[in-house]
């Protein structure tokens, strides 16, 4: 039986030097107790269509008043009147990313360095496992990768096979405990499980389990799997995996390890993704993006296909079907946002993608202009597809300070959009008398976008035009994405004039969401719509409630210690929910 295993070891300098073990043979068993089936690897033909939101100019209006202030209020104070916590942007955030390696002896520094690749996929929390003489070593800490690992402790992390987990949070108290992988002791061994995803019947399973017994360590859904795996009635793991999946709802993509064996599973819809990969060893790679896989030089293979589980043992590599699957649902917001430019997610280029949404918002939406700026960094490259278009420059008209840390010491005379100018500096020898269009990957609440219109104007823009490389957001993500609820979200509050004046925009154009699909072609029924369309492929029967801190975009106001999470039943109406948390959390 394996042990576990936790250390806290101090710092010192990173350096390691790859072996060569022998190659893992690639064999592929399947069990009589599973159906397999051929899964054809995805292919995305990219097709250029037309857009249809265009609006024509007017004046500059500047609006102060939040679109969502008749629902929120301000919310705490910090203490320090000087202070502010600061939280990164009003974007969705991927709540996190994972990998595995088997059969390579540096198999820790390679994880850390795969992490590090995937770091934009969540900031707050980051961990590795690994296997040394069927013992299951943990090391977990919160910040970012470079700041939990060092020498010292990849030192602690021996072994040929491993596993590790990137995490955001809304933070708080307890996060430490919920920072992944988590390891846990069954009768037949040792455990560790990380996961990427959301499990929507999380709070029915997690009552089941506890009115017969079960005790919880942590808030998190990723728990409730590994207590479906130990008190499943099977002998063998994958069979354990395989029992306590059927009983799951939702997204995951996740990486367990044993002793002895690396698991790569994946949801029947496949929302969020998980590729596999080889080194030139022959050790085996799972990861969120292959942009983890280029890091470590390791070659791209394939996605692990929804539905499907992927074991790695001494015997090679084994691919079973999990259970039959429908239509996949993997999430478009991936190509939108989350994934780095430089990866390949669902089979196609995310870099290609986006150039070709700033070529249907050039095509369809055009508007006269001297320059085309982005907002930095996820507006880069559609921006630069909307100029090669347009024949117009692109410039950097804004410049992203990428050193924006938590808290910072405001002077007592405020300065406005305070949050904003931290990290966002117009160039003003770019701007200043010029018509400008600046394009950015989505908005969710609007505020952040009326600050950057009226920084840009401040710097000297002649007009401002806004294109957004998205169709408006107007439902929440159930599946591990943290987004506010439907009632913040401008989209679903505002009709784009009004979301425009409430800007302060010349123009302002989105990607239809019919155009979107018409650029995926006969991939189109295979992505997830559900926060432009409000249709959830599964229908989520518990809704996640954001508590006051959450509710602001660029955190001027409000402390950490505020944001937190609260769960309600489905059948209570979003206000209803909202008056009942805050209720509890304000008065």
């Amino acid at each position: 039986m394996a042990a576990t295993a936790t250390n806290n070891p101090s710092s010192s300098t990173l350096s390691s030097s790859l072996s060569n073990p022998s190659p893992i043979p690639r064999t592929h068993k399947t069990p009589p107790s599973f159906s397999p089936k051929t899964l054809p690897k995805p292919t995305f033909p990219l097709k250029t269509s037309s857009l249809s939101h265009t609006h024509k100019p007017s004046s500059f209006a500047l609006h102060s008043k939040n679109p969502i202030s008749d629902i929120f209020s301000a919310a705490k104070q910090n203490p320090d009147s000087n202070s502010i916590d600061y939280v990164d942007d009003e974007k969705p955030r991927e709540e996190c990313g994972v990998v595995g390696i088997y059969g390579d002896p540096e198999a820790s520094r390679l994880c850390y360095l795969a992490l590090h690749a995937l770091q934009h996929r969540g900031q707050e929390g980051a961990g590795i496992v690994c296997v040394k003489d069927d013992v299951l070593q943990s090391i977990t800490g919160v910040g970012l990768v470079s700041e939990v690992f060092n020498q010292t402790k990849l030192d602690q992390l021996p072994g040929d096979l491993a596993i590790g987990h990137v995490r955001y949070s809304t933070a708080g108290s307890s996060m430490l405990k919920n920072v992944q992988p988590f390891v846990a002791g069954y009768r037949f061994g040792s455990v560790g499980v990380a996961h990427n995803g959301n499990l929507v019947n999380y709070r029915s399973l997690r009552a089941k389990l506890e009115d017969n017994g079960s005790i919880f360590n942590t808030s998190s859904d990723t728990e409730v799997v590994l207590h479906l795996i130990a008190i499943s009635k099977h002998r063998p793991f994958i069979l354990r995996i395989v029992d306590a999946c059927e009983q799951i709802e939702g997204a995951y993509s996740m990486v367990f390890v044993t002793k002895d064996k690396l698991v790569a599973v994946r949801d029947p819809h496949g929302f969020r993704p998980l590729v596999m990969g080889r080194r030139s060893n022959g050790s085996v790679v799972f990861a969120s993006e292959t942009c983890a896989l280029d890091l470590i030089e390791a070659t791209y293979e394939r996605e692990v296909f929804p539905g499907e589980v992927v074991v790695v043992d001494k015997e090679g590599v084994q691919s079973l079907c999990l259970m039959s699957h429908p239509q996949p649902k993997q999430c478009i917001f991936e190509h939108i946002y989350f994934a780095l430019p430089n990866s390949v997610v669902f089979g196609r280029s995310v870099y290609e993608s986006r150039r070709v949404f700033g070529e249907i918002l050039a095509t369809e939406a055009p508007v006269d202009c001297d320059v085309v700026i982005a907002v930095p960094d996820s507006g880069v490259v559609a921006a630069l597809g909307y100029a090669a278009k347009a024949g117009v420059a692109f410039q950097q008209g804004l410049i992203r300070s990428h050193y924006v840390g938590r808290t910072f010491i405001e002077p007592s005379q405020k300065i406005r959009d305070f949050g904003v100018k931290l990290k966002l500096s117009p160039v003003r020898a770019v701007l200043e008398g010029k018509r400008v269009v600046v394009v950015d990957d989505s908005i969710v609440r609007g505020t952040t976008s009326s600050k950057i219109v009226r920084l840009l104007k401040e710097a000297g823009a002649k007009e401002v035009h806004m294109r957004i490389a998205s169709p408006p957001i107007i439902g929440s993500c159930y599946y591990g994405v943290d987004t506010p609820s439907s009632e913040e979200l401008i989209s679903n509050r505002m009709s784009i004039e009004e979301i425009r004046e409430f800007i302060g925009s010349d123009s302002l154009a989105f990607l239809p969401i019919g155009k979107l699909e018409k650029m995926l072609g006969s991939q189109s029924p295979n992505f997830c719509y559900a926060c432009f369309s409000g249709k959830y492929p599964v229908e989520p029967t518990e809704v996640k409630v954001k508590r006051v801190g959450d509710s602001l975009d660029d955190g001027l106001v409000g402390s950490f210690e505020n944001i937190d999470g609260g769960w309600v039943q489905a059948n209570q109406s979003p206000k209803e929910a909202k008056d009942k948390e805050f209720e509890s959390s304000i008065i």
